[in-house]
């Protein structure tokens, strides 16, 4: 469940994520943005609202490879720390390293100023396996 005030009903917490249509999403919660030979990865504005408030992102360094599944960096937040995972097989291309310094823009942002890496994709059959925006929605109501 989204950790919001108790003055929202259930439905309007929910309408107020946002999921863009042109994205692709990873069941752990990551989006991933397709442009010409490469991708931006991003955390998704579910993830970034059940984290809560982001005090800390450990973004990879450009250049470093990732297989599908790998732990690409670290986000702490007010709540707990956990690992975001790479939905794709690739090598950084471009970090977000302004980050760093103001990790709230995931949470402020997270489909624009919150993007994290960008890589050179290394099997675009991978992106077949993620998920439209509906279906990763309708997954999130069995979370």
């Amino acid at each position: 469940m989204i950790d919001m005030p108790d003055r929202f009903p259930e439905e309007q917490r929910c309408s107020i994520l946002t999921f863009p249509e042109d994205l692709f999403y990873s069941d752990t919660h990551e989006w991933v943005r397709e442009k010409g030979g490469g991708v931006t990865i991003g955390l998704t504005d579910y993830a970034q609202r059940q984290l809560g408030d982001i005090v800390h992102m450990d973004v990879p360094e450009v250049g470093s490879e990732f297989k599908k599944g790998d732990s690409i960096g670290v986000v702490e937040s007010v709540k707990t720390v956990t690992d975001i995972y790479s939905p794709v097989t690739g090598k950084v291309t471009d970090a977000n390293i302004v980050l760093r310094d103001h990790p709230q823009f995931v949470n402020e942002d997270p489909y624009g100023k919150g993007w994290l890496v960008k890589m050179e994709i290394q099997d675009r059959e991978e992106l077949k396996g993620l998920l439209s925006s509906k279906t990763y929605q309708g997954s999130l109501a069995t979370d």
